[in-house]
């Protein structure tokens, strides 16, 4: 594992780092990219909420914003999740959502590299329902990094992309243009192509993470014919051994890819994300859920390109 280091937010973009916020629950180290993380506050009273899901602490209002408490431990453990006076809220903010998680302590802020970044094994992370994104070491011990999008999702599925939104775009005609998808979540994979399946567009590669995405466009970047072999590129950014900012970076600084389209398709998508992607040459950058909005880009985008 390449050496860590302590510190603030990355400044630098496409570099294939991230940052993971450590914090403790039942005696057991977790992580979460700290760039989903606003805050960190002592955990305060909340105010339960009739008919809420059972992790569902309910509501607390620590300024001027009322805020969801999901109970971590309890969805992690069940009726074995321990509660402690010095508990902790992490505030959260992704998918365009400000969310409480609490948590039984933080460790500290530790930076890698996403090649550092394992997917769990299927056995482990029980197929596409796991809700561990990545594995890790650091100093030495495991690290899980929590797939915070599909918690919530599981806990409020009206917060996930709805393959629906596509039905009510009413008929589409067949598009046949070759699309390539990286997204390490086999479940958001298929929701995704299903959703672009239904909205006419029958031509779509996925891959798993940024790096089997960048092995295929080296593959074909010298043809003639690379048209007819991608003619967008849709990445996520959080994915192990090579993340959604990196490929971007490598794809927009090559001569003969650079015309591709690419549209960055993740909940972490806010200000600071926002400029990142720009300056990494990012044609769009669209927030999950909003696979309505993946599809008229998709459309503005490949009708861009036919005039090339």
């Amino acid at each position: 594992m390449k050496k860590t280091e302590k510190g603030g937010i990355l400044l630098e973009s496409g570099t294939n780092e991230m940052e993971i916020m450590e914090f403790k629950m039942n005696g057991h180290l977790y992580g979460i990219n700290v760039v989903k993380v606003r805050e960190i506050m002592i955990a305060s009273p909340v105010t339960p909420m009739p008919h809420s899901h059972p992790v569902v602490e309910g509501m607390f209002k620590p300024r001027d914003q009322v805020l969801t408490v999901v109970n971590l431990p309890k969805y992690l453990y069940g009726n074995k999740a321990e509660v402690g006076e010095n508990d902790l809220f992490i505030i959260t903010n992704f998918n365009s959502m400000f969310i409480a998680f609490r948590v039984h302590s933080v460790e500290g802020i530790v930076r890698l590299s996403w090649e550092d970044i394992q997917k769990p094994d299927k056995t482990i992370s029980k197929g596409e329902e796991g809700v561990a994104t990545g594995i890790t070491q650091i100093n030495g011990q495991l690290v899980t990094i929590l797939d915070f999008e599909k918690i919530v999702a599981e806990i409020s599925p009206s917060t996930g992309i709805q393959v629906a939104d596509i039905e009510k775009m009413g008929e589409r005609r067949q598009n046949d243009s070759p699309i390539l998808i990286a997204e390490d979540s086999i479940l958001l994979a298929n929701i995704i192509t299903e959703s672009l399946h239904k909205a006419g567009f029958t031509n779509i590669t996925k891959f798993d993470n940024g790096q089997e995405a960048w092995n295929f466009l080296e593959n074909i970047k010298d043809e003639e014919n690379i048209k007819e072999k991608v003619s967008i590129v849709i990445t996520d950014i959080e994915m192990p051994n090579m993340d959604g900012h990196r490929l971007t970076k490598l794809v927009k600084s090559d001569p003969n890819l650079k015309k591709i389209p690419l549209i960055i398709f993740s909940s972490m998508i806010n200000e600071e994300m926002y400029i990142k992607g720009k300056q990494l040459g990012a044609d769009e950058q669209i927030t999950k859920p909003e696979i309505h909005r993946l599809v008229e880009i998709i459309d503005y985008l490949l009708g861009r390109r036919e005039n090339f």
